[in-house]
């Protein structure tokens, strides 16, 4: 069988024009916008230049299939497969001589990011973290005119917007695709926060001839295993050693300007909006609430995936009714959002994609701030009572950081398993205290959330009697 190449594949040498630099390299990066680019290529054809973030690993082979890869769509009923061909070159992302050259490029047009919410380097301010030894020693090495060894995103964006400006270069955008709320703001920030540590005229440059895009971006994108390598060849019938799988499912919403212009990426279904604040707010709250919700209350019934918590009666209804009490703050039409809900169930209910409540129950104190509490607060500022919804997803959460003690997966482990050993009472108002503390004197909210936690210690207790010889 042969390898995926440019030289065997139809339709794909030469490779298409590099107009694009994306940073990040990873499996969500070729799920999501490199095929929206690829998509695109039948109108306007758009090559990236794609460098590895943190770890090198996807370069080499990536590299070595002349930037060819699979992408396998795994529905309920069976998988789909596309050769995507819009990776025109593929870097390690130390090869910081390229990163420069690539950027310096009067052809490029837009950069794409994809680095994790870690990856921003951000303080509790949502500013550069000035203190990261890291970001330190970056602005330094570019102080000093040094590619040897700039690591941090900030960082590397900020070297390449100089090696752009000393060409003459003209303006480009900057499109994070992060799940991070308002990532265009969110990058903005801390990209200028160096450029000013670097240099004010960098700075000065920036904010004149680099635009910042908005984005929600959203597609399910489980790690590949060693068989989806024999899934994908017997599909095309092309080895491919660096396959990706994702879902069916994919959206992309941008709000912002293009000065360079950029890939036709509506005609993948991308949608191109003012504002992207309220579809933000209902991947969030639908989606990413969803989800937690069903870990939570799943985790303590026995469940392992998501498509088997939905199918548990009783987390299915949680779940409705958390979607109706969340969606009545959305500014939707009623029959966009019984689509978009469609949509989930679909989605949760797609076993093959396996998608594990323990992973989804992982950093709760991270991402029920964003997820659950912007609802909860919402109904009590109009007046209303707690959403039982919000209430169930909190009370799970407390009964999982109590069933789990010191093993639970937290930033903040250490103090959710002190706080886990008092009563679901004092469990409740310490860890609201620690994530809400307007909420912890809200004793309405204090009580039933305790109470819904009690109730699902029941289950785990349940679960544990089963499970004793």
């Amino acid at each position: 069988m042969n390898r995926l190449s440019r030289r065997l594949y139809p339709n794909t040498d030469p490779a298409y024009p590099i107009r694009s630099v994306h940073l990040g390299l990873g499996a969500f990066h070729r799920a999501h916008q490199a095929w929206y680019t690829h998509a695109a290529a039948a109108v306007d054809p758009w090559g990236i230049a794609a460098f590895t973030g943190r770890r090198p690993n996807a370069a080499r082979p990536l590299s070595e299939q002349d930037g060819l890869y699979t992408l396998v769509e795994r529905g309920n009923e069976g998988d789909d497969a596309t050769v995507v061909a819009s990776l025109s070159e593929v870097r390690d992302g130390a090869d910081l001589e390229r990163w420069n050259a690539q950027l310096s490029s009067a052809d490029v047009g837009v950069l794409t990011i994809t680095v994790t919410e870690a990856g921003y380097r951000r303080n509790v301010d949502g500013r550069l973290d000035l203190a990261d030894p890291d970001v330190r020693r970056d602005i330094q090495q570019i102080r000093s005119g040094s590619t040897a060894s700039v690591v941090t995103a900030p960082g590397r964006l900020a070297m390449g917007f100089a090696a752009r400006r000393a060409a003459g270069g003209r303006p480009l955008a900057v499109v994070p695709c992060d799940n991070v709320p308002a990532n265009g703001a969110a990058a903005r920030v801390v990209v200028l926060d160096l450029c000013d540590a670097v240099d004010e005229g960098l700075a000065s440059w920036v904010r004149e001839n680099v635009a910042f895009v908005s984005t929600v971006v959203d597609r399910i994108t489980p790690a590949a295993i060693a068989k989806d390598r024999q899934s994908a060849a017997l599909l095309t019938g092309w080895d491919d050693a660096v396959p990706v799988v994702t879902e069916p499912f994919t959206e992309w919403i941008l709000a912002g300007n293009f000065p360079a212009g950029r890939p036709a990426w509506e005609c993948a279904g991308a949608r191109v909006v003012d504002d992207v604040a309220p579809f933000e707010d209902r991947k969030l709250w639908l989606l990413n609430g969803g989800h937690t919700l069903l870990a939570y209350t799943g985790l303590a019934r026995g469940h392992r995936g998501v498509a088997e918590a939905l199918a548990d009666t009783a987390c299915r209804e949680w779940l409705d009714r958390w979607w109706d009490e969340a969606e009545s703050f959305l500014p939707f039409p009623a029959e966009e959002l019984a689509t978009y809900r469609q949509s989930l169930l679909d989605r949760f209910s797609n076993a093959r994609i396996g998608y594990r409540l323990a992973q989804i129950a992982a950093d709760g104190s991270q991402k029920l701030p964003v997820r659950v509490l912007p609802v909860l607060r919402l109904a009590r500022q109009r007046g209303s009572a707690p959403p039982q919804g919000a209430v169930r997803a909190l009370g799970g959460w407390m009964a999982h950081v109590r069933a789990a003690g010191g093993a639970v997966r937290d930033p903040r482990a250490e103090q959710l398993a002190a706080h886990a050993r008092g009563s679901a009472l004092s469990t409740t108002r310490a860890n609201l205290a620690m994530i809400a503390p307007d909420l912890a004197h809200d004793e309405a909210v204090v009580s039933q959330v305790a109470e819904a936690c009690r109730e699902l210690e029941v289950s785990y207790r349940r679960l544990a009697a089963k499970e004793k010889p």
